[in-house]
């Protein structure tokens, strides 16, 4: 730090070239997350000093999270949710199974039965509780397979996982014969909806996964990603309100006497701007942004089978993995030559493409022409490297 301080301008300047390296949203199919909605912007805006980590200073935010945890579950078959607005969902994730750990101080040894397909978060859980996390294998659908979870549980088993909305392929995993499982067991389980918990309400297919289902204890959900609010902003919902003693530690000089949460400071204007776009957006709205995403991915999905491009899965919801031989080089391929950044998955390998409000049907037809090149270009190199090549006819056709 120098000993005078900068004027703004300067300040703003040094800002500006930083935003500049920054990647606009545009040409990102690779992100979960996407711009939040104008009204969110403004609402976080309105709050940016509020800190719900002593929410006694606070009361007027801390009405609207108990107004956004409402909204959330009634939008996933709760009439009296519990829990908090969290960073996003790994946060919402270890905290999910911190207090099925903290339930079962009894077991010496505690473990969980993940599918292998959950997300990284659970590794990070592993090591920060300290926790056996068992992962079942998933079948040809890459929906977890009940039958090796049920293998996987023992004494020591405090809970299951079920993803509703694979980071990877966007699928949902059989919630209701985990449900069945862990009930008929008694042990918890968690439902990690982050990306779906957003989408599944608003689709056609019949696939349930929260509440209504009555072996679910938690679901995490992220209105940072298709709720559109700002980042960040998670949220964890239990089913009972025991769970959150499970979690409660003391806090003797603050406003409040206790603290369920794993942050201390917490964003009040992330909640202000999840209540504002909800609120705002309502079921109609939010059934618009999914209808038109969903749109969108049924046309990226009918435009690249037009140049010889197959999905791993039929798409679930907006994700859509595509099945090719160089997924990395195609990959950095995109990005040097078009400025197209896409990921690619671990299991099966393949080009994962994630479309978000963000996205728009001319975007979406200019990055199949140039998937459609980056792919012509690899198989003429690789005609080259193997002397196949096409000769000319005479006519300036190839053959």
């Amino acid at each position: 730090m120098q000993q005078s301080g900068q004027n703004w301008d300067d300040v703003r300047s040094s800002l500006m070239q930083a935003k500049s390296q920054d990647l606009r949203y545009e040409k990102v199919l690779s992100s979960m997350c996407t711009y939040p909605h104008p009204i969110a912007v403004e609402a976080h805006k309105l709050f940016i000093e509020s800190n719900m980590g002593d929410y006694g200073l606070f009361m007027g935010t801390y009405e609207l999270e108990q107004s956004v945890l409402q909204m959330l579950g009634n939008l996933l078959s709760s009439s009296h949710p519990y829990g908090y607005l969290t960073t996003g969902g790994t946060e919402s994730n270890i905290q999910a199974i911190r207090a099925m750990r903290n339930a079962c101080r009894f077991i010496q040894s505690p473990n969980i039965v993940v599918p292998t397909s959950a997300h990284f978060s659970f590794d990070k859980i592993a090591d920060i509780l300290k926790i056996e996390v068992r992962k079942a294998q998933v079948l040809s659908d890459l929906t977890v397979d009940i039958e090796d979870v049920s293998s996987l549980i023992d004494q020591n088993t405090v809970g299951l996982v079920g993803i509703a909305g694979s980071t990877e392929f966007g699928q949902v995993d059989s919630i209701s014969e985990l449900s069945r499982i862990a009930a008929g067991r008694g042990i918890f389980l968690h439902v990690d909806a982050a990306f779906g918990g957003f989408v599944l309400p608003f689709i056609k297919k019949n696939l349930p996964f929260d509440f209504s289902l009555p072996g679910v204890t938690s679901i995490a959900i992220d209105p940072h990603k298709m709720g559109m609010s700002t980042i960040p902003s998670g949220a964890l919902l239990f089913r009972e309100e025991k769970m959150m003693d499970f979690l409660r530690v003391d806090t003797p000089y603050l406003t409040i006497s206790s603290q369920c949460t794993l942050t201390g400071t917490r964003s009040g204007a992330s909640v202000a701007a999840t209540y504002a776009v909800m609120k705002h957006l309502g079921r109609e709205g939010y059934s618009q942004v999914v209808n038109r995403c969903m749109s969108l991915t049924q046309l990226l999905l009918q435009e690249v089978k037009k140049i010889g491009l197959q999905p791993v899965i039929d798409p679930v919801m907006n994700i859509l993995a595509l099945s090719v031989s160089q997924p990395k080089k195609i990959r950095k391929e995109l990005a040097t030559q078009f400025g197209w950044h896409v990921s690619i998955t671990k299991q099966p390998l393949s080009i994962r493409l994630v479309i978000m409000p963000h996205m728009t049907e001319e975007n979406i037809l200019a990055f199949v022409r140039d998937l459609k090149s980056v792919l012509d270009k690899i198989e003429f190199s690789e005609n080259n490297e193997s002397g196949n090549f096409r000769h000319s006819d005479g006519t300036g056709n190839m053959s």
